[in-house]
């Protein structure tokens, strides 16, 4: 029997070039592009069975640790969720996971994954992590290649080299992101994309990492060994964190280590990296028109379309990508949407709110939405979940006017606790402590209006609040 493979969730990044479906605050690993689930989730279910692996541990920082709770309650799964307090690229990230899973299994096999790739034969993505376990309690750190389906120039390739096992091979060379004429050679030569994925034996990549990379090790090491606990989440300490550099795993071993072994795959891998890949994955039409949400193409080919509500009609366009959503629309070249990194830095400093979150903004307790607004006014929907409840708090230049649209609200106003059913409203003046809950078996939903001289988020002072919220 296998020893049961600990999943390594790295579930941390911005992805930016999936803007403006993708936002700072709601990145792409969360959001269902392909089908009911989201791309974390589908790496959740991937490494479900308890045949072959053990209980996941996934690793993200504080701004999405709310998300990923919801995500993993939505299908019924768990894991251990550590948090980073700062962004130091896959190899810390590695590094922590490893080390916390090293000390619940002295001996354990890990494999790294990505929450943000799509694998579309979850079968033949088992079968390859059996492979490679085995392969690695014979002192490899494996990595899965991928066999190229085009001259993909937004991908790293591997040269494989000498046999090490029945289709295992020693790493001769990585080499950097092509272009498309090098990259035709390459798949003519027979070099793999390097997935990024990677199943290794716990203590072998800690080695490898002390090695190549001390004093980070020694800092990682420290944040780990000096990790708190918070509302059931691991945090890492951060002083001890800051002192590990960010560097890829690529860099800071594989590409140094003696080691290092490719598995080639097909298993319907992608990084998701651009809208071109979402229209590659997608279901097309007879004319390669592909669509998310409501859309209609005529003279249309090659196209990709998507859209939270509103109809999206592409007329006589060829290799278009559409994106709408409700405060946002991107249109550009479909196999130029992989350069969207630089276009949503450019907007950060123009327009930074349709950079970082959606109209829709998602919280511990739920949600909320903007509907209308102007110099001294805004109207929000807010949704609060079963046993949701929001921060006491108070602001210093806004009052506020609930009206319940369904559910039941528990309001605080100073000292006075009032309980609140449908058609009913309650006003809370400029500066009074409040606090909304929902103590009701269905969702809680109310309609905001607020008037005062300044609406921002940040006139908010939280007195007390469920989740440790500054």
């Amino acid at each position: 029997m296998v020893t049961p493979i600990v999943p390594l969730i790295m579930c941390g990044g911005a992805g930016t070039r999936l803007w403006p479906a993708s936002r700072e605050n709601r990145p792409k690993q969360f959001l269902p592009l392909f089908g009911p689930y989201s791309t974390f989730q589908e790496t959740v279910r991937r490494v479900s069975s308890p045949a072959l692996f053990g209980r996941p541990i996934v690793v993200t920082n504080n701004q999405y640790r709310f998300l990923v709770t919801e995500e993993l309650a939505a299908i019924g799964a768990q894991a251990d969720i550590l948090l980073e307090p700062l962004r130091r690229d896959s190899g810390p990230a590695i590094v922590a996971g490893t080390l916390f899973a090293r000390n619940r299994d002295q001996d354990c096999i890990v494999v790294a994954l990505a929450a943000d790739h799509v694998v579309t034969d979850a079968a033949a993505f088992a079968a390859a992590c059996e492979a490679a376990s085995r392969a690695a309690t014979g002192n490899r750190i494996i990595t899965f290649g991928v066999r190229p389906s085009r001259p993909a120039t937004e991908y790293g390739y591997i040269r494989a080299g000498a046999a090490i096992d029945a289709d295992i091979f020693a790493i001769e060379q990585f080499v950097e992101k092509p272009d498309t004429a090098t990259a035709q050679r390459y798949i003519t030569e027979g070099y793999l994309w390097n997935s990024g994925n990677f199943l290794f034996h716990a203590e072998l990549l800690l080695e490898e990492y002390r090695t190549f990379e001390p004093d980070s090790a020694a800092a990682i090491g420290k944040a780990v060994e000096a990790a708190g606990r918070d509302l059931g989440f691991v945090t890492l300490d951060r002083e001890a964190f800051a002192g590990a550099a960010a560097k890829s795993i690529d860099y800071a071993v594989m590409e140094r280590t003696k080691h290092a072994a490719v598995l080639p795959v097909a298993y319907g891998w992608s990084d998701v990296g651009s809208w071109q890949a979402v229209w590659e994955l997608s279901a097309r039409d007879s004319a390669g028109n592909a669509a998310h949400g409501p859309a209609y193409f005529v003279d249309a080919n090659g196209c990709y379309a998507a859209s939270d509500k509103q109809l999206v009609t592409l007329y006589g366009l060829q290799n278009v990508v559409v994106v709408a959503s409700a405060d946002a629309v991107l249109v550009a070249r479909r196999e130029n949407a992989d350069g969207l990194r630089g276009v949503v830095a450019k907007l950060k400093d123009v327009v930074p709110a349709v950079t970082e979150d959606h109209l829709k903004v998602h919280r511990p307790w739920g949600s909320y939405q903007s509907l209308d607004q102007g110099e001294r006014f805004q109207v929000k929907r807010i949704v609060v979940k079963q046993g949701g409840r929001l921060s006491l708090q108070m602001h210093h230049h806004r009052a506020e006017h609930w009206v319940i649209v369904r559910g039941t609200a528990r309001v605080t106003i100073g000292e006075e606790l009032k309980i609140l059913h449908e058609n009913e409203s309650v006003y809370v003046p400029i500066g009074a402590r409040h606090r909304l809950e929902n103590p009701g078996k269905i969702d809680l939903e109310l309609i905001e209006v607020q008037t005062g001289s300044y609406l921002g988020e940040d006139d908010i002072v939280r007195v007390e609040d469920d989740y440790h919220r500054r």
